[in-house]
């Protein structure tokens, strides 16, 4: 199976401060581990930036316009109390959006059957017109719109298993029933968004709330009895995953207690149902994840079974 790697170097010039959770070391861990010889298979390519087109599907002109603009001279500047820009903050969420966009040619072109972008900052939470939990513009979404305005996809799949809530990511589908959102999170837990019983117009919203403290056998539980089913029934032409490995029971941001072979596990199930309905096809966008030793070896194992499942 043919797997892509995104990576782009411009994502490491995001700079958010020492004391920040999302931080340039996590695209270094991410880096590290996928140079071992384990990847030696992987196409390595480079990623474009996303253009307004592309941004101006998901996001309004006046939050396009916000973020180009609002990139500080020197040191850092805050959007709200968690979500800062730098110098080279603008670019790296340019190329992370511009990655996802890519990765979803790759997969619909057939230069390869799955992608992964492990990109920073991450996207779940960014609305229509808003940044906020870290994130600028809505990655996910941006691909989502990405398969069906330029390749004319109808059903399109977006799965989470962050540890917290794309809230973003629903709002953009909640409205439209040809757009899939299945999420697993802990609640309660910012940002206090994903109840079970928000749905979307057409049962096209399934959420999994798992209380804090929950662990593997919870965990795939939900993912088994509720979301696969609801995502294998929907029949997608693609699937995107929005890959957060904070849920580990390492990681500070919440209170899970998943386990790297967890990872491993739901990744294969997702890429199951692919096989099933869409040959495959499988964009992994990276999203949280903030212990380093977790989020290395989460993503590891990730992207080795993208590459054999």
């Amino acid at each position: 199976m043919t797997t892509i790697l995104y990576q782009p170097p411009a994502c490491q010039d995001h700079d958010t401060g020492e004391e920040h959770p999302e931080h340039p070391l996590r695209h270094r861990a991410i880096q590290s581990i996928l140079e071992n010889e384990r990847f030696t298979d992987l196409i390595r390519a480079k990623a474009q930036k996303a253009d307004r087109v592309q941004l101006e599907r998901v996001h309004t002109a006046q939050h396009v316009d916000h973020i180009l603009g609002c990139e500080p001279e020197s040191g850092i500047a805050y959007i709200d109390s968690d979500t800062v820009v730098s110098p080279g903050s603008v670019d790296a969420a340019l190329y992370a959006a511009g990655a996802a966009c890519e990765a979803v040619d790759d997969v619909i072109n057939g230069s390869a059957r799955n992608v992964f972008c492990a990109t920073r900052p991450p996207g779940h939470h960014a609305e229509a017109n808003q940044a906020m939990g870290f994130c600028l513009f809505n990655n996910a979404a941006i691909a989502a719109a990405q398969a069906r305005h330029v390749h004319g996809l109808t059903r399109v799949a977006i799965v989470d298993f962050d540890v917290h809530h794309g809230n973003g990511t629903q709002a953009f589908c909640f409205d439209d029933p040809h757009l899939f959102y299945g999420s697993s999170h802990q609640y309660p837990c910012w940002p206090d968004t994903g109840l079970e019983t928000e749905t979307g117009i057409d049962n096209n919203i399934v959420n999994a709330t798992l209380a804090p403290g929950t662990g593997s056998d919870e965990f795939r539980a939900a993912w088994s009895d509720r979301i696969l089913p609801k995502l294998a029934a929907f029949r997608p032409e693609l699937i995107i995953i929005s890959a957060g490995f904070d849920a580990h029971s390492s990681d500070p941001q919440a209170q899970l207690r998943l386990l790297t072979a967890d990872f491993a596990w739901i990744t294969q199930e997702i890429l199951n149902v692919a096989n099933q309905c869409c040959n495959g096809r499988v964009v992994s966008l990276l999203e949280g994840g903030y212990d380093l030793q977790a989020l290395a070896a989460s993503v590891g194992v990730h992207v080795h079974v993208l590459q054999t499942g």
